[in-house]
């Protein structure tokens, strides 16, 4: 297939390249000097652009994966802030939106990223797609109002919306920030411990994404998370046995807000997700457990 992708050298864009190389990659990337230096390092089938102001229609491409958008914890939510979060994400969905309007031959699935902030705080409730959704906070107004864009797209194409959970990689990511506090003895649960955390293995998060880059059946908003969430003290206790550490330096809420002001919420937020359609259409996860998924990601390398 020839796929269009935006966010491409970000954490999943990058696995997703590197696992399906026989794909023909068109990457957008605002980083094109650092990426062009490091051009050894990817596939050789592979075209990086710095704009979309490059193409008038999408007739070239089989699909299109857009990933693109400010980080969303590195730096304190200031209006200034929230609105690049937005617009980072936003604007260059509109941007696609509009080019699959012009389209003789638009592609025949456009993913977008989204993410479980989209079901706001939610506690203890077992969430799936059906699941209603509506405006309650930042993280919930950046993901409804980016599903809501590219939901445009519906009359040209198959559209699939990607809420993805926290993303569990060695080399990046919520988990590799997690990983120093916690093998020097300094980790511990966040807040009461008591709000749920649903994560994927990066694995699976994008044997997901080609599956439903493939299945036809597939469409609207699909919950990239594993079937079994967990309480943020027994993830915390989980991560700190696979490190052959203890977990005994919680972090109380009080301060984990002073320290990170309103996006503390991304820390502090329950949700309880389930990938009900994901499970339904006979998608194998390869990483149901969280014990089995630290420790595929921990596991001592060779040398």
């Amino acid at each position: 297939m020839k796929i269009l992708m935006t966010g491409g050298t970000g954490l999943i864009g990058q696995a997703f390249i590197q696992q399906f190389g026989e794909h023909q990659f068109t990457v957008l990337t605002r980083s094109m000097p650092a990426v062009m230096s490091n051009k050894a390092a990817w596939p050789k089938a592979l075209n990086f652009i710095d704009s979309l102001d490059h193409f008038q229609n999408l007739d070239e491409f089989d699909a299109v994966i857009n990933l693109a958008g400010e980080p969303i914890i590195d730096k304190r939510w200031s209006v200034k802030q929230k609105h690049i979060i937005c617009q980072s994400r936003w604007a260059i969905t509109q941007q696609l939106v509009v080019l699959f309007t012009h389209s003789l031959n638009p592609p025949l699935v456009f993913l977008n990223g989204s993410a479980i902030g989209a079901y706001g705080n939610r506690g203890d409730q077992t969430l799936t797609e059906e699941s209603s959704v509506e405006v309650s906070d930042f993280s919930s107004q950046l993901c409804l109002g980016w599903e809501d864009i590219a939901m445009e797209a519906k009359p040209y194409t198959r559209v699939v919306l990607l809420r993805t959970g926290i993303v569990l990689a060695a080399h990046g990511g919520a988990l590799a920030k997690m990983l120093l506090p916690f093998k020097c003895f300094l980790g511990g649960r966040i807040g009461n411990g008591e709000q749920y955390m649903s994560w994927i293995h990066y694995q699976d998060h994008i044997n997901a994404m080609h599956y439903l880059l493939l299945e036809k059946s597939m469409s609207g908003a699909i919950n990239l998370v594993a079937p079994e969430a967990q309480k943020n003290s027994i993830f915390t206790q989980t991560l700190a046995k696979s490190l052959n550490r203890v977990a005994i330096f919680p972090i109380p809420k009080k301060i984990l807000q002073f320290l990170l002001g309103e996006s503390s919420s991304l820390l502090l937020d329950s949700q309880r997700v389930m990938p009900q359609k994901l499970l339904e259409s006979g998608f194998a996860f390869k990483f149901k457990s969280l014990k089995s998924a630290l420790d595929d990601l921990l596991k001592p390398t060779a040398g």
